[in-house]
């Protein structure tokens, strides 16, 4: 099989993968791709991008490989980078404070942070914003750090280190972040431990399973930063890119505005349509594994493209296509099996509060920037624009 250089394709790539997702799909749902990350294996059909994210042969612990990431390294083991049953039972330890009573309790908290967010941007001097830094930023970091209990944190700091961690601009400048980040976590923790507070930290470090088991110190910091970043990033982009699809789609948001029964399908497409998350993080083949007629060899990473999964024609009938009406349900935005995101819930629920607020209480919202004019993160972790200028008067 010929390897196909996805470097080769430069901003044109980042800004719109689609159509490469497309050409890739025609040809096979699985291919060899070169990467910034180096050459690997790209799964890019729906099925078989289910199938593979439930396969135990596609392991997310690379350490039997010799492989470590700098999250592991430095902060410790977490979800994100082990199987069962070390995945299992961090997940239990955890999975008690995500509860769909403890994720519905936040909503007004939720909304009073929008409305917060909102007024800020409706009373400044102009009538235009970048809605990122007015609202997909603010709304999902301070959620998190009130859930976590982090009293005073320096956003700005941890917005560069966030955004270094996921779209890397360069290796020392990632490592500098981890390194920066992981600092920052044990103090926090530290500080947790001898004055714990009524917050999901606190709580976690308190957590005892019914066997006596508990997170270490080291899990502690893995699961925080695990939290941290996944618990603000993907709604970021959730939010940016939902009222990005909903403003280049006039009619879709004319349909909208005219239904708000519509908002919680209207968030399901935006997330299949142009979701946050590109690609799932990186698995790794334990043993020959065949998909789709293809071979993969024992011991090579693998990716698999979400993205393209949720536009492809043999799940979704014309899926370049953005419709809110549509039953987006069967989406892998949020993942499949047993990593499936444990905070979607909460995603979800300040993205049907951010975006139903926004439109509400900007009946002239428009887009302040062409389209191709826009900016996008580096990689192919994270799908997003780092600014969204928009006029609302």
């Amino acid at each position: 099989m010929d390897t196909v250089d996805l470097t080769a394709l430069g901003e044109e790539f980042t800004a719109d993968p689609y159509p490469v997702y497309a050409r890739l799909r025609e040809l096979g749902p699985v291919h060899r791709v070169r990467t910034p990350e180096g050459e690997l294996w790209l799964i890019v059909g729906h099925d078989q991008a289910r199938a593979a994210l439930t396969d135990p042969r596609l392991a997310k612990d690379a350490r039997a490989l010799g492989w470590i990431s700098y999250d592991e390294e430095l902060m410790g083991r977490h979800m994100l980078a082990s199987d069962p049953p070390e995945h299992t039972r961090l997940r239990k330890l955890v999975a008690r404070e995500f509860t769909a009573r403890r994720i519905d309790q936040l909503a007004s908290r939720v909304q009073e942070i929008t409305n917060g967010l909102l007024d800020a941007m409706l009373s400044g001097p102009d009538t235009r914003a970048d809605l990122v830094e007015a609202l997909a930023y603010p709304l999902p970091i301070t959620v998190i750090c009130e859930l976590l209990g982090i009293p005073d944190l320096d956003r700005a700091a941890f917005r560069a280190w966030s955004n270094e961690v996921v779209a890397p601009t360069g290796p020392e400048a990632e490592r500098e972040a981890f390194e920066q980040l992981a600092a920052y976590l044990d103090e926090l923790i530290e500080d947790k431990r001898c004055a714990p507070g009524d917050d999901l930290m606190s709580a976690l470090i308190r957590t005892v399973a019914e066997d006596g088991d508990r997170l270490s110190r080291s899990e502690l910091s893995g699961m925080a930063f695990l939290l941290l970043v996944a618990g603000h990033e993907t709604t970021v982009n959730l939010i940016s890119n939902g009222v990005r699809a909903l403003l280049t789609h006039p009619d879709q948001l004319a349909l909208l505005r005219a239904d708000k029964g519509l908002l919680e399908g209207a968030v399901e497409e935006m997330l299949r349509w142009d979701g946050p998350v590109e690609t799932a993080t990186f698995r790794f083949t334990t043993e020959p594994v065949e998909i789709a007629g293809t071979v993969l060899p024992a011991r090579e990473p693998v990716l698999v493209a979400l993205a393209s999964a949720d536009r492809d024609p043999d799940r979704f009938g014309e899926p370049d296509r953005f419709d809110i009406r549509r039953d987006a349900r069967g989406h892998i935005a949020f993942g499949h099996g047993l990593h499936h995101c444990l905070g979607a819930p909460l995603a979800r629920l300040e993205g049907r509060i951010a975006i139903g607020s926004l439109l509400e209480r900007c009946p002239d919202l428009a887009l302040d920037i062409a389209p191709d004019a826009l900016q996008w993160l580096p990689g192919m972790l994270i799908r997003g624009a780092r600014r969204l200028p928009v006029r609302f008067g």
